[in-house]
């Protein structure tokens, strides 16, 4: 199963740990009022108590601070998500932005986390124990500690195991939301690949990676004069602020709409071809440490900080002209449901395992009736594959059986699988690879733009209703 940008569970633990509060790619969208600071949840005292009778001590009450769709985040849940957030910046030491412009920040992501895993509940989408269980033993692995080891490690960073292991379940879940609502419809056509290719041709001497952090003052879809005109005014006041001297970190998580607001806009070491071109033009006459004037994009606004840059070889060069081994695949997908239990997922791939042993049917021929993905209508087939092209689980898998060998069912975060080797190749497939870096390279770049407008829709289309302080 091909994987898509964002599927490394590594990626994910690390998010976790690095303060992102929730979701690793949630958005908030700011476009309604925001509420005012939430204050603490006010004591609520039990009516006066007959004489001789002993007073009851008063009890707290958790109010409901906002409703969204058929849902309500609560004080404690907002109280909680701060603690947890302050703690994590805290330890990543960015500087904390005033209390109430980080509670607003933390209340509109977890609106949008809401609606995200309220959609995917009505696409009958779910990770189940095992499934969940599985990634956590990965995540461990890949961080080199047995997994009482790696329990350990998140006591001492105060991060109690259950909530982490709830944290990746919903990581996982809106992972799986964001493949089936938008990895998977991005198309990329040969004529870009070939205007990619000769564009990184012209700039390979200059080549450079750059660490830029972002503030993001998001202008909603259909937006009217008024409402530019206040988004607009917002990103002035942050550009003041940072124009005063202010720390960039602590401005971003305070003012920014984008999902690295909370490690203060930090977006990472990225090639300038997986930026978007707005961003590289804006900075390309900076010094390390200036930041770029205000942008305007589709999205908004846009403050763009150079935090860093470094040499980076070119998609395309030598490194991508060595042997590469090839692999020719198919596989039959069984994906786990609601209605279809992972036990019972393994036990239909079993079944045809069988026919198939017994020649009874043919690989293709199962794969047509009871696959489900879209390789279905092809057999399973899925090409010609290159080593990373496949989730983990699935690569392992397949490396191991010989061409015409058909495999065990396999679990990877896809669901579980038979996975047959047709044939395998290997020699100089410098200009394929090249074609598939800039292949890569320009989904990963349009998957981060149709992820923004895509929630950015979602963000538009939910009930949010603002309880109490005359929210």
């Amino acid at each position: 199963m091909r994987k898509t940008n964002q599927t490394q569970l590594a990626a994910i633990a690390f998010s976790l740990l690095s303060a992102t509060a929730g979701g690793a790619w949630a958005q908030a969208v700011s476009h309604q009022p925001a509420p005012p600071a939430v204050a603490p949840a006010a004591p609520a005292t039990a009516p006066a108590a007959k004489p001789g009778v002993a007073k009851a001590a008063p009890q707290t009450v958790d109010a409901i601070i906002a409703v969204v769709n058929t849902d309500v985040i609560t004080q404690q849940e907002l109280n909680k998500r701060m603690v947890d957030v302050v703690q994590r910046m805290q330890a990543q030491k960015i500087q904390l932005p005033p209390a109430a412009e980080l509670q607003k920040q933390l209340l509109e992501r977890m609106i949008l986390e809401r609606a995200e895993v309220q959609l995917a509940k009505e696409n009958g989408l779910s990770i189940d124990d095992v499934m969940l269980d599985r990634a956590i033993s990965r995540i461990a692995e890949q961080n080199k500690l047995s997994m009482p080891d790696f329990q350990k490690q998140l006591a001492q960073e105060k991060i109690p195991y259950a909530s982490f292991r709830e944290e990746i379940r919903q990581e996982m879940l809106l992972q799986r939301l964001r493949e089936r609502e938008v990895d998977n419809k991005v198309q990329i056509s040969e004529s870009e690949v070939d205007n990619y290719i000769a564009a990184d041709k012209s700039n390979k001497q200059t080549a450079q990676e750059l660490d830029l952090a972002q503030i993001l003052i998001r202008v909603p879809e259909n937006a009217s004069a008024e409402q530019i005109a206040q988004r607009a005014k917002r990103a002035e006041e942050a550009m003041q602020q940072i124009k005063s001297g202010g720390n960039f970190a602590a401005i971003a998580a305070a003012f920014s709409d984008a999902s690295d607001a909370l490690k203060g806009g930090d977006m990472g070491w990225r090639s300038q071809d997986r930026l978007p071109a707005l961003f590289v033009e804006a900075v390309a006459n900076l010094n390390v440490g200036q930041v770029s004037s205000i942008l305007k994009s589709a999205n908004g606004f846009h403050i763009v900080k150079l935090v860093s840059k470094r040499a980076a070889p070119a998609a395309g060069t030598d490194t991508a002209a060595a042997p590469v081994q090839q692999t020719h695949v198919r596989h039959i997908l069984i994906k786990v449901t609601p209605t279809v239990t992972a036990a019972e997922a393994r036990r239909r791939l079993v079944d045809l395992k069988e026919r198939i042993d017994n020649k009874a049917a043919t690989f293709e021929d199962l794969a047509k009736l009871y696959s489900n993905d879209l390789s279905a209508s092809k057999g399973g087939d899925l090409g010609w594959v290159y080593p990373g092209d496949t989730v983990p689980e699935f690569e392992r898998a397949m490396d191991a059986l010989k061409p015409g060998q058909v495999s065990d069912p396999i679990e990877s975060p896809f669901g579980y699988h038979l996975i047959e080797v047709v044939e395998r190749k290997t020699n100089d497939v410098s200009k394929e690879r090249q074609r598939l870096a800039a292949r890569m390279a320009i989904r990963e770049r349009k998957t981060e733009e149709a992820t923004n407008e895509w929630l950015r829709q979602l963000r538009d289309r939910t009930y949010v209703e603002y309880r109490g302080d005359e929210r």
